[in-house]
Parts: structure tokens; sequence; C-alpha cells
């Protein structure tokens, strides 16, 4: 299956024009035909199967077929909170894979030894938005804009929190407190780490400090393991 993306519709709509830029793709890169099935998510749970009724560059045309309502695969909320690496890249890997794997939430977060401080919210929403379709999932994780670890520790609070990171002091295997159809909040630092004021506030606020193993690990591989040690324990 070949999935596109597109978050304008609605399982009300039968008939559906894409923009000139998606038109394009379609015809003049895909070289979708007209009677051609195409099959295609609001990322929000939907998967809509359409059928190809003009096929021209600048507004390509589909009727709805039909409307199929896709579950989550997993029984669980995963909010990542994690500091943009200054190499861009590896943090747009970070975003691609943990998409692929599955997750629900990402903040990237401010914190007191961020070497990156900016980052281009369009450019990462769409690499999200392709791995959304290349491992053919249907919920597009919530992206949220660059907010300070302060402010996020405020807001978020409850239960299930953690924060990784690599100070000495007592910390739990993440696998170890994980229990399968559990909501988590993870917290990854920057590259210098949290500081000693930044863990002492989580703390405060009821994160508890969880280790990922015996490695010392980048901010992007931190993160993405987080995510796969919840995936497998709901499997």
């Amino acid at each position: 299956m070949q999935l596109f993306y597109n978050t304008q519709l609605t399982p009300k709509d039968k008939q559906f024009t894409f923009d000139k830029t998606e038109s394009r793709h379609i015809v003049k890169v895909l070289r979708k035909k007209i009677g051609d099935q195409l099959f295609i998510t609001n990322g929000k749970g939907k998967l809509f199967i359409a059928e190809l009724i003009l096929a021209d560059a600048k507004n390509c045309t589909i009727n709805i077929i039909s409307v199929e309502k896709k579950s989550k695969p997993w029984n669980y909320y995963l909010h990542i909170a994690i500091a943009p690496t200054k190499n861009i890249d590896r943090f747009e890997w970070f975003l691609e894979k943990a998409t692929e794997i599955g997750i629900d939430e990402i903040t990237p977060i401010l914190c007191d030894h961020s070497e990156r401080k900016v980052i281009k919210m369009d450019r990462l929403n769409r690499i999200i938005e392709s791995a959304m379709k290349q491992s053919l999932k249907f919920q597009l994780p919530k992206l949220n804009k660059l907010t300070s670890l302060t402010e996020f520790i405020t807001k978020n609070n409850g239960s299930n929190l953690y924060i990784a990171h690599c100070e000495r002091t007592d910390k739990v295997l993440l696998k170890s407190v994980l229990k399968p159809n559990q909501n988590s909040t993870i917290l990854i630092g920057p590259e210098g780490d949290f500081s000693n004021s930044e863990i002492k506030t989580a703390f405060q606020k009821g994160y508890l400090p969880i280790s990922l193993g015996e490695s010392r690990l980048r901010t992007e591989t931190a993160g993405l393991t987080a995510v796969q040690a919840v995936s497998f324990i709901n499997q």
C-alpha cells in the first residue's frame, strides 16, 4: 500500500481536490491515472479509499469510495520531551525512527546545556509525516513547539514521569518500572546532559530518575531507546 496524507480530509467528504504541489506529485512523479485507487490518511485514525477521477498536475480530484477507522496499534500514550541536537540531522533521525516504532507526542525542550536553540517546525513536521506514511500508520504524532524545560515540567505532571540523566545518583532501569498499557512521559536531555538544578527540579515535580542501560548514549539514541523500551514492554 502506498499511503498519502492530507489533514484536510474529513469522513463527510465525497470528493476531494489536492493542491498544486500534491497534484503534481501524484501525476508527474507517481504517474497515477484516472481510475487508479489511492489510499489516504488524515493522520487522525482514518483511512480513505478513493478513486482518481481527474488526473491533472494542478488539481487532482478523487472520489471517496469508503472510509475506514484505523485504531492505534498500541494501548498507551507516550510523550517524549527531548532536547534537539546540535547536529539537526540526528534529531530528525530520532523523529523519523520514533514515528516508525510508535510515539504519540514529542516536545523539543530547551535546557541549560542546550547547544541548539532554534528548530524549523515545518521541516520537522514533514519528516514525521513522511515516516508515518512509510510505516503505514494512521495517527500523526503531535510535535509541540520548542519549550523550556522549566515550563514543560511545570505543565506536565501526574504519574509515570521519568527523567533519563547521566549523573551518578540512584536510578532504576526504565524497563523495570514500565508496565503494559500505561501512559508515560520521558525526559531526554541535551549532549551536555541536564544540569544539576534541572535534575533537582524534575525530582521535586515527581519525575523518577531512570537509566537506559550501562552505555553512555547520544541524545537521539537515548530517545529512541526509550521509545523502543516502551514499545517492547507492550508487545
